[in-house]
């Protein structure tokens, strides 16, 4: 790699742990794993776009993903996605990431989880840009290998109601 620069980290690329990984142009990578996570969205959930309340993912053998739609607007979609690891729909569900879907630009960027708040609520100062680059290359990067890992596990989603029949 030219300048001295390490390169951003989309799948297949670079395997490293997560403390390591410390891109120098992260605004560029941001973007990019942005990009990539949109697209990982829409292919586990093919039918995001047309969901309006709650869908239900199951795999064999595996735990069941649930992602709730929090807000649509023409051009963006708000959406939490966690795993249930009981039965009662209501116990347990992690890693609650909420994310924001920017439909006309097609990304997708994680604006909190279950263990970290949102920017806004982290960083009162904007001044601090490198602190909050830093929060959001976090929460998108985490976001990226947690999508690369539950595609792997052939989940098939059904809206809420759909789901309700099945069992």
């Amino acid at each position: 790699m030219g300048n001295g620069q390490r390169p951003c980290l989309l799948p297949g690329k670079l395997i490293l742990t997560m403390s390591f990984v410390n891109p120098v142009n992260k605004s560029f990578c941001l973007e990019q794993i942005c990009e990539s996570n949109y697209l990982k969205l829409l292919k586990l959930i093919p039918d995001l776009l047309t969901f309006k309340e709650t869908a239900i993912g199951l795999a064999p053998n595996n735990t069941t993903l649930h992602i709730t739609v929090i807000e649509s607007t023409p051009y963006t979609m708000t959406v939490e996605l966690s795993h249930c690891f009981n039965k009662n729909l209501d116990e347990f569900l992690e890693p609650a990431v909420k994310i924001r879907i920017y439909l006309d630009a097609q990304l997708a960027e994680v604006l909190s989880d279950h263990v970290r708040a949102s920017v806004a609520q982290v960083f009162k100062n904007p001044g601090l840009s490198r602190e909050i680059m830093n929060y959001k290359w976090r929460l998108n990067y985490f976001l990226q290998k947690w999508l690369d890992h539950i595609l792997k596990k052939d989940y098939q989603f059904s809206k809420m109601a759909d789901y309700a029949t099945l069992t």
